[in-house]
């Protein structure tokens, strides 16, 4: 049976947020994008002479966390690898259904979902991350809500609760994103701080203050918002091509998309309201029935929020963490672009 006898695969594609080009992505582009140099170069001329190319970045010799991690480089190198991620998925064997993104992975979505072209959504990320990372704006912190199995954990969740309804602006929190099993809650620094004294230590990494991150997804980013506004006309966005799934679960068609309508959610409230992107993943699944979720790098951390997210509505049979691991091994249905093996169930050949 030949490859074109073979009926597509129906795919939703997620992208990834910030946090995920890491010690162990160093190299991302070279090892999988060679072949897309003019794509990489292009972005690269879209630098400002006083920084690095991403391409400089991606290929040093050692991993630094002050200039790897630092949102005007981080930003826009994530944004390299994962829309280079989008454009290398085979065809023939994959009929993408919608996009979607966890936080920063918005902006990433609305390029490969065509909202943007890929020099606009390379702009977009970075001046947003040069926006966000202009002013002392707090930062997020990490926490779980369900147990190892990933079954929602009431005990846990009620922990968070307290700090989520702190009316002393030095200890309120927000919450950011909704990821799965966790949440993002985000807050100014000293309210992160705080969290982070008062939150019950629990599977031996949590509370996790996330380094490097501002309060995204909060009224904290309210000046942010404005200057993005400011910056980014309506005639800069356009109707996607394909399906976009936005944090708050709303379905962007291409014929149904008013440009207007879409700035305004991506500079208002997708900056300063929470991103579910829980909620993203399940409408994405239920609306448009996916064969697998295909995840781009770099990295491969939302994985487990997606999992996670799928178990709270046992999407297909799927209740917990074994459940989920037992379904990867017999029909696979997330593929992660950062992880080798599934990577090349991916991407074509040739």
């Amino acid at each position: 049976m030949t490859r074109a006898s073979v009926s597509k695969q129906r795919a939703l594609v997620i992208c990834p947020g910030r946090g995920t080009y890491n010690r162990s992505e160093l190299g991302y582009l070279s090892r999988y994008h060679s072949k897309q140099k003019a794509l990489l170069d292009d972005f690269d001329d879209l630098r400002q002479d006083n920084q690095p190319r991403i391409q400089e970045l991606d290929s040093a010799a050692q991993f630094s966390a002050k200039l790897h991690l630092h949102a005007d480089n981080a930003a826009p190198l994530i944004y390299s690898c994962a829309f280079a991620d989008f454009q290398a998925i085979d065809h023939d064997r994959f009929d993408i259904v919608g996009v979607t993104g966890n936080s920063m992975g918005w902006y990433i979505a609305l390029a490969c979902a065509g909202a943007l072209d890929a020099r606009r959504g390379f702009q977009l990320v970075s001046d947003m991350a040069s926006i966000t990372n202009a002013a002392d704006l707090g930062g997020q912190l990490l926490y779980p809500n369900v147990d190892d199995d990933w079954r929602f954990d009431p005990t846990l969740d009620a922990r968070m609760k307290p700090l989520l309804a702190e009316t002393d602006s030095n200890k309120k929190l927000y919450t950011s994103i909704r990821f799965g099993g966790y949440q993002v809650l985000a807050g100014t620094t000293a309210a992160i701080q705080n969290a982070a004294a008062v939150l019950p230590p629990t599977q031996d990494r949590y509370p996790l203050v996330l380094s490097g991150h501002s309060a995204f997804h909060t009224p904290l980013m309210a000046e942010a918002s404005t200057q993005a506004l400011q910056r980014f006309s309506p005639e800069f966005f356009t109707a996607p091509s394909l399906p976009m799934i936005d944090g708050r679960g709303h379905i962007w068609q291409p014929l149904g998309t008013d440009r207007t309508a879409l700035r305004e959610y991506t500079l208002v409230h997708q900056v300063c309201e929470t991103y579910d992107f829980s909620t993203a993943v399940l409408t994405a699944v239920k609306e448009f029935a996916p064969d697998v979720i295909i995840l781009t790098g770099p990295g491969s951390t939302m994985g487990g929020a997606v999992a996670q997210a799928l178990i709270t509505d046992s999407w297909q049979n799927i209740r917990s963490k074994q459940d989920f691991i037992q379904r990867q091994k017999e029909a696979p249905i997330v593929l992660a672009m950062g992880i080798d093996e599934q990577r090349q169930q991916v991407v074509s050949a040739s």
